[in-house]
C-alpha cells in the first residue's frame, strides 16, 4: 500500500469518528428541554468538531428583528445583555437574510464584519464561519464559529459540519422551548385552579339569602386574599417565563450593596416586627454590577421567605465578603434564619418551580416561584446559589455576585 493510500484511509477513518460524533452529540441535544444547559451544549460541540477558539449563538428576536447573542464561550452574560447585531451591515444578519453559510478566511478585508462585539469584549476576531439555524422552514438565528485553532482555514469539511450541528441545534431549541411552554402551562393552570375555585366557592355562599351578616365580611376577606393571591401568581408567572425564555434584559450598573440592603430590611421590618424577628447586617459594604431592581428582588425574597419560616423572636444575620476562592472572585452574600430548618430531602427541590416544603404548605400561602424566579436572576449575572440548612437549627441562602471592575 502506497503512502498516499494509507494516508487517505486514515482520513476516512478519522472522518467517520467525526460523523460519529455529530451523532452522539445530536443525541445528547434532543434529550435536554433545559433551554440554557442546551445552548451551552451547542456552543461546546460547535467549539470542538471545528476545532476553533470560540464559538457563539445568535437567536432572531421576533418581536424587533434583531439578532441577540443568546449564548458564547467568549462572552459573559453582562457582555452578551449589551451587544446587538444589526441584520443590516453585519455578517450574522447576511447569514439570517440569506440563509446560507459563510466562511470569512480574512475578517480584515471584509467590510460586513461587525467590528461591534470585538470592541466590547476585546477578543480579536481572525477568520469565521457561520451558518443558518433553520428550524423546519424558518431560521431562528446564526451558529458561528471564531478563530481555527493553529491559524489554520476553515474548510468545507468544517461548513457541512456545523450546518449538520445547526439544524440538529436548532430542531433541539425550539423543541425545548415548546416543551417549556407546554410544561409551563400545565403547572400554572393547576396551580390557579385552587385560588379560582375558592373565589366561585364564596360567591356562591354570598348569593345565598340565607347567609348569616357576619359571615358576610369573612367571605369577602376570603375572597380579597385569594384575589391578592392571583395577581402574585400572574405576576411571578410572567416574570419566571421572560427569565426562562431569555426576554428580560438586565440594566446593569455598578450600585452600593450596603445601602441596598439596609433599603430591603426597612421594607420588611413591620412584617419582622410583628413576628419579634430582629434582622442584623454586618457593615462590609461593596460595589457591585448588576441589575439592582432584580437583586433587591432577590433580596426581598430571601428575606420574607426568613421572616415567614423563622420562630417567633427568632433573628436573621446578613453579611458580605469577597469570595476569593471563586475566579474571578465574586461577592458573597448569605442570609441565615433561626428557623425550622429544612430536611435534606427537601432541599434538593428547593430551587424547583412550585416546591414548597410539605410541612410549611399549610401554614403559608406562597405560590413556590419565588427561588426559582431568584436562582435565574442570580445565574443571569453569572453567579451562584446555595443553601445550607439543618432541622432544628436554621437555614442560610448564599449567592454570590459579580464586584463593580
Amino acid at each position: 500500500m502506497t503512502g498516499k493510500s494509507k494516508q487517505s484511509d486514515m482520513t476516512r477513518v478519522d472522518l467517520l469518528a467525526h460523523y460519529e460524533r455529530i451523532i452522539e452529540i445530536s443525541q445528547q441535544l434532543n434529550a435536554t428541554f433545559d433551554h440554557m444547559a442546551l445552548l451551552r451544549q451547542i456552543v461546546s460541540a460547535a467549539t470542538e468538531l471545528t476545532r476553533c477558539e470560540a464559538a457563539s449563538i445568535m437567536l432572531l428576536d421576533s418581536a424587533t428583528g434583531e439578532l441577540r447573542f443568546a449564548m458564547s464561550n467568549n462572552l459573559n452574560p453582562h457582555e452578551m445583555e449589551e451587544l446587538i447585531v444589526p441584520l443590516e451591515g453585519s455578517i450574522a444578519g447576511w447569514i439570517v437574510t440569506h440563509g446560507e453559510p459563510r466562511v470569512i478566511q480574512d475578517v480584515s478585508q471584509e467590510p460586513g464584519h461587525f467590528q461591534g462585539v470585538d470592541d466590547t469584549v476585546e477578543f480579536q476576531t481572525r477568520n469565521l464561519l457561520g451558518v443558518p439555524m433553520r428550524a423546519h422552514t424558518k431560521v431562528i438565528g446564526v451558529l458561528q464559529a471564531v478563530n481555527k485553532h493553529n491559524g489554520e482555514a476553515f474548510s468545507e469539511d468544517d461548513v457541512n459540519t456545523l450546518t449538520t450541528l445547526a439544524s440538529q441545534a436548532a430542531i433541539a431549541i425550539e423543541n425545548a422551548r415548546l416543551f417549556q411552554q407546554s410544561d409551563f402551562i400545565a403547572e400554572m393552570v393547576h396551580e390557579l385552579r385552587t385560588p379560582l375555585a375558592a373565589l366561585k366557592a364564596s360567591t356562591t355562599l354570598l348569593l345565598r339569602p340565607d347567609l348569616p351578616e357576619g359571615r358576610r365580611g369573612d367571605i369577602i376577606s376570603t375572597m380579597q386574599g385569594e384575589t391578592e393571591r392571583l395577581i402574585r401568581l400572574t405576576t411571578e408567572f410572567l416574570d419566571l417565563a421572560r427569565l426562562e425564555s431569555g426576554r428580560t434584559k438586565l440594566e446593569l450598573a455598578p450600585f452600593d450593596l450596603h445601602k441596598l440592603v439596609i433599603e430591603c430590611i426597612e421594607v420588611v421590618e413591620q412584617q419582622a416586627s410583628e413576628k419579634g424577628v430582629t434582622i442584623y447586617a454586618d457593615d462590609n459594604d461593596f460595589t457591585l454590577r448588576g441589575d439592582r431592581g432584580k437583586i433587591k428582588q432577590v433580596l426581598l425574597n430571601f428575606l420574607t421567605n426568613a421572616i415567614k419560616y423563622n420562630r417567633e423572636n427568632g433573628d436573621i444575620n446578613i453579611t458580605a465578603r469577597l469570595n476569593e476562592e471563586q475566579v474571578p472572585p465574586m461577592i458573597q452574600l448569605s442570609i441565615a434564619d433561626s428557623g425550622y430548618g429544612v430536611s435534606k430531602e427537601h432541599q434538593k427541590h428547593m430551587f424547583q418551580k412550585f416546591f414548597r416544603v410539605p410541612d410549611t404548605a399549610g401554614f403559608t400561602q406562597g405560590t413556590g416561584l419565588g427561588l426559582a424566579i431568584t436562582k435565574h436572576i442570580i445565574e443571569a449575572h453569572e453567579g451562584q446559589i446555595w443553601m445550607e440548612s439543618e432541622e432544628g437549627v436554621g437555614s442560610t441562602f448564599h449567592v454570590t455576585l459579580p464586584p463593580a471592575p
